[in-house]
């Protein structure tokens, strides 16, 4: 068995990286420790690297296909991974999972209806609704004891009949939540009732902590998949974000082809050649990285978890089921967000994201990304805790 390492320390300054290179533009510094942007600081898969270059070898990336192997990959690492059997036809590529969101807003809502998100929630579901102008009818996430919840009597009370979407995030980013399987079946009874259609954002399918377990949505029942368009993608998992490839998996043949057409009209169906190639690699061979992936993220925040509760017990990490990013509780410290916002960039040196800009629930909070090598976050943490008892001993 190969031992991947995930210690190694990799410079990604000046290599046009988002995380790295625009902190000046984002933050006012640029002498930052980002940890915002959700992508990991580990090296993506050398199996993925090695294919990428035998595909480079033909010298010609011009346009491109999807090849069988890339529909089979994907088959079976879902039903590999979440027992769930999908059918390759059920597959439509897309240029990423915000893309996809967005077609589907395109091609299944009109002007003017409603669609139902639960703050605090990716900040591109609220983004695609406004901009393409929808309403958003927001159900928000109940929040005690450090978790999480739905709230379902919410849910049903602002449900009219412009309501016509509701956009699932599941696991849910930022506040790490794993839904059950009586949540994600609450869910679409409510939907199946009231002729909603579910888009089940999965992109951190995959990066679900022990003893949890990710359901897909769509794999609860035949005609809870009738209604649900789930979008996944290898990019998360294994650090393929720049390839811009994922898909959506659609069993209902009339919803697969609306969506299809919308992909089309708007020119976005084809293909990228290279994360095409990625993401067959991924899904072939990564089940190890995988493993091992998942085990080097749990003890990062059970590190974090346990040095906040001896040393930083203002802030309150919100329990982490899945994804690599904690929900920081920092309402303690009595500071407005933009406050809030400062104290994190100017004071402590850290690049995070502000939890306000999540939505509703999301004011006081704090994201942080903890996908890096095991001492760059410990450097991290011991910033947090220097400047935090003066800001402390000033409240008291």
């Amino acid at each position: 068995m190969v031992a991947y390492n995930f210690d190694k320390i990799v410079e990604r300054k000046n290599t046009n990286c988002v995380k790295y290179d625009i902190l000046n533009n984002i933050f006012g510094n640029d002498q930052l420790k980002p940890m915002w942007v959700a992508d990991m600081d580990f090296e993506t898969p050398e199996f993925v690297i090695e294919d990428i270059k035998r595909r480079l070898e033909h010298k010609i990336l011009a346009y491109s296909i999807f090849p069988e192997e890339f529909f089979t990959s994907i088959t079976n690492w879902l039903k590999r991974q979440h027992n769930w059997q999908i059918h390759k036809e059920q597959i439509v590529a897309s240029q990423g999972v915000v893309p996809a969101l967005a077609s589907c807003i395109l091609a299944f809502t009109n002007p003017g209806d409603k669609i139902i998100i639960q703050t605090p929630v990716y900040f591109p579901f609220s983004s695609s609704i406004l901009n393409n102008g929808r309403q958003i009818n927001n159900n928000k996430l109940r929040y005690e004891n450090q978790e999480y919840s739905i709230d379902f009597e919410n849910l049903e009370k602002i449900i009219d009949s412009r309501t016509k979407m509701f956009i699932l995030c599941n696991p849910h980013n930022p506040v790490g939540r794993v839904w059950r399987r009586d949540e994600l079946q609450k869910i679409a009874d409510i939907c199946l009732k009231n002729n909603i259609l579910i888009i089940s954002d999965e992109i951190h399918a995959d990066l679900v902590m022990p003893e949890h377990k990710h359901i897909p949505m769509a794999s609860l029942s035949e005609e809870i998949a009738n209604i649900t368009i789930t979008t996944y993608s290898a990019s998360k998992t294994f650090n393929l974000s720049g390839l811009s490839t994922a898909f959506a998996i659609i069993t209902n043949p009339k919803l697969r082809q609306a969506f299809y057409n919308k992909l089309d009209d708007i020119h976005i169906a084809g293909s990228n050649v290279i994360g095409t190639v990625a993401t067959i690699s991924a899904f072939t061979h990564g089940e190890e990285w995988h493993k091992q992936l998942i085990t080097y993220l749990h003890n990062n925040y059970l590190f974090v978890k346990k040095y906040f509760e001896n040393n930083i017990d203002c802030i309150k990490i919100a329990n982490l089921q899945g994804t690599y990013l904690l929900w920081l509780d920092c309402n303690a410290l009595k500071m407005n967000d933009d406050e809030l916002a400062r104290f994190f960039i100017h004071e402590i040196g850290l690049g995070l994201n502000s939890g306000i800009s999540f939505g509703a629930g999301g004011s006081g909070f704090m994201r942080m990304n903890i996908a890096l090598p095991l001492s760059e976050l410990i450097l991290a943490v011991e910033k947090i805790n220097c400047k935090i008892f003066d800001k402390i001993k000033n409240i008291l």
